[in-house]
């Protein structure tokens, strides 16, 4: 973890933050939840907000956009609780909802929102501004709706955050 100017990570109780991991300047991380290694989180030019229970897999890179005369306000990114972002996810200046998923090598940028429930299948692209509507799979390059999620689905969101709970655990002691 890394100071950046004045801002340094606030980080919640119970949080797993591998020692091969990176985590720089404004970014808060809720309680229980875990980032593994080679995960990159960083903080600099805009806030970071990682809810709890969530989950930041292997060789990710979560990054924000700075204001601008193009964009005056700039992008934070927020992620919600229970989300899990498989390895080699990039999410950078974006809104993740509660309860997501969000495949390996996936690309989600700037302005675009996944709503709660949102199953994104691996290697897919979310271009900016797009907003993908809960409760369905999307997929591809550009992404594009796919199908309903049936029930299993959506309780697999909150078995997977516990799941990822239970691991960080075992890592703790």
């Amino acid at each position: 973890m890394r100071k950046f100017g004045q801002f340094s990570p606030q980080i919640g109780e119970g949080v797993y933050i591998d020692p091969q991991a990176c985590v720089i300047g404004r970014v808060q991380i809720g309680a229980h939840s875990s980032v593994w290694p080679m995960a990159v989180i960083r903080g600099d030019v805009h806030s970071i907000s990682i809810g709890s229970k969530t989950s930041i897999q292997d060789n990710s890179v979560l990054h924000v956009t700075h204001p601008s005369i193009y964009n005056p306000e700039g992008f934070g990114l927020q992620i919600g609780d229970e989300v899990t972002i498989g390895h080699s996810v990039v999410l950078h200046a974006c809104t993740i909802e509660d309860q997501c998923l969000i495949g390996m090598h996936s690309t989600v940028l700037d302005g675009a929102v996944l709503q709660k429930h949102v199953l994104l299948g691996a290697g897919s692209l979310v271009p900016p501004g797009k907003i993908l509507t809960g409760g369905f799979l999307w997929l591809g390059n550009p992404v594009k709706k796919i199908r309903p999620l049936n029930e299993t689905e959506l309780e697999y969101f909150h078995y997977s955050a516990e799941h990822y709970v239970r691991l960080k655990n075992q890592y703790c002691t």
